[in-house]
């Protein structure tokens, strides 16, 4: 059967090769950065050119899937992102209790640096180096975990009597503390598993340490908690 315009239909099994193709080319982009980057170089020195050689592609290809480099570096920060605030959620709700929900997601980000390194080193890197744009976009990200993180706190019922906004910095202290330890990890050595438990220990204490703190806070005028520092009743 023709369609309308004269043109014969194309079997459905082609077109989803083809559409196969087209994201395994956006796949090859994305990770000849990452090996790029991974050797090196920074990215935001990467030129089209550079990526698309290294993925076994003409350059045209890259403007099917990307304007800019900056684009393949948003779509870099968002898939890895999104992946792991998943896994993360999935942790917080396994039931687990106190600091064994506490260990149980540090080992899961952990893994997840393990396996996906190259993605981390560049995010690590663009965090505090990189472009405006993915500066910006990682910011996002991390505003993406802190609210996931006090929405399923609350979910679960712990720290009940802190106030929304109060959860939001307790939670912004956690992730700021994932996203500065990430390079440490991802720096460690994979033939030290004492030195992985140490630092996955230290890593433990210090949420628990945060979490200690954010159990005794109290609601106060910022005056008050001022006097208190200060010894003055």
């Amino acid at each position: 059967m023709r369609s309308r315009t004269g043109s014969t239909p194309k079997p459905l099994d082609e077109t989803q090769a083809r559409v196969r193709r087209k994201e395994q080319t956006r796949q090859n982009l994305l990770q000849a950065a990452l090996n790029l980057v991974g050797n090196g170089s920074s990215f935001t020195a990467l030129g089209i050119r550079e990526i698309t050689r290294e993925a076994g592609v003409v350059p045209t290809a890259f403007y099917r899937h990307f304007k800019t480099t900056d684009e393949l570096g948003l779509a870099l920060v968002e898939e890895g992102g999104i992946t792991l605030r998943r896994l993360l959620r999935e942790a917080r709700q396994a039931s687990l209790p106190g600091e064994d929900m506490i260990r149980h997601s540090v080992s899961v980000f952990v893994g997840y640096l393990k396996q996906h390194h190259l993605e981390w080193r560049f995010v690590s890197s663009e965090r505090s180096g990189g472009s405006p744009v993915l500066r910006a976009a990682i910011r996002n990200e991390i505003a993406h975990f802190t609210h996931e993180m006090a929405s399923d706190l609350r979910a679960l019922n712990i720290f009940p009597k802190l106030a929304t906004n109060t959860l939001q910095l307790i939670c912004s202290v956690v992730v700021t503390l994932m996203m500065n330890s990430a390079v440490d990890f991802l720096d460690m050595k994979p033939d030290q598993p004492a030195v992985e438990r140490e630092m996955i220990d230290n890593f433990v204490k210090q949420i628990v340490m945060v979490f200690l703190g954010a159990a005794h806070w109290e609601e106060e005028p910022t005056h008050s908690l001022s006097d208190k520092i200060a010894g003055r009743q």
